[in-house]
């Protein structure tokens, strides 16, 4: 671990955004492909993956962000927080108007509730979709951090970063099985379902990138931009991931992976941070 972090404070940060965002990219599509092995999982092993996604983002969302942005903020007491308010907000109002305008659809959800504006899309496109706006703050969120780490921010740190790269990931292999199934229950090849699966995380990279360039480019920024993450994710959690969890009998088992997915995040950022 220690020489994975040697590397990443080596290299250009916008690159080392790239690389980290393709991890998790490539962990999606390591998910995705366990359609070639599997048709279908359990609703208990879906409901706990999902409460799973929603510890990880909660706890990536305070340690990871919002905890260095209010360290590396100025002024002290109600001061010193205001960029991190400004910015959680805006993040969430962000994917707020995305969710109001981007078609798309939750995996537990009937295609009648569907979100965004009325489309004719096919449920699949709706479903890669939903997933899709999961990944936009994650991306973002890796990239903001590690343009924070090479703007020599005080609170931001490259194994914070890579904590946060590696937390994304683990949570996106099984969400890419999570994309994947679906399809291939509607008819779909194991290929097109794979595919499908593995695209809903494409955008990490893209976020990622323009994460980092944006943060070292505008270095004043930074404090917000990560509290813009933070509420992006939240926003997720609460609106998307956590309804999804609470739709069958397994509630319970979703609120264990919940706590697993919180105390695994906040483990590697407290350690590696």
């Amino acid at each position: 671990m220690e020489q994975i972090i040697t590397y990443f404070e080596s290299i250009d940060p916008v690159l080392a955004a790239l690389y980290a965002t393709l991890f998790t990219w490539g962990l999606t599509a390591a998910g995705a492909g366990l359609v070639f092995l599997f048709k279908s999982p359990s609703r208990v092993w879906l409901d706990g993956m999902l409460g799973f996604t929603g510890g990880v983002m909660v706890a990536a969302s305070f340690w990871s962000l919002l905890a260095p942005g209010i360290e590396m903020s100025e002024g002290e007491g109600f001061v010193k927080v205001i960029p991190a308010a400004i910015g959680f907000l805006m993040g969430a109002l962000f994917i707020f108007g995305l969710d109001k305008i981007l078609p798309h659809l939750h995996i537990n959800f009937k295609e009648s509730e569907a979100e965004g504006v009325k489309t004719p899309w096919h449920r699949t496109t709706l479903l890669v979709l939903a997933i899709t706006l999961h990944n936009i703050p994650e991306g973002l969120a890796v990239g903001v951090l590690f343009g924070g780490v090479a703007s020599g921010f005080e609170g931001a740190t490259i194994g914070g970063a890579v904590a946060l790269a590696l937390g994304i990931g683990l949570q996106n292999f099984p969400e890419g099985f999570a994309v994947a199934v679906p399809m291939r229950r509607q008819g779909l090849s194991r290929r097109k379902s794979f595919m499908y699966g593995q695209a809903s995380a494409i955008v990490e990279p893209i976020a990622g990138v323009l994460g980092a360039w944006a943060v070292l480019t505008f270095e004043p920024i930074l404090p917000y931009a990560l509290a813009f993450a933070a509420g992006a994710m939240i926003f997720v959690v609460v609106e998307e991931v956590i309804p999804e969890t609470q739709r069958d009998k397994y509630t319970d088992v979703a609120t264990l992976g919940f706590i697993g997915g919180f105390i695994i995040m906040m483990t590697l950022d407290v350690g590696l941070g």
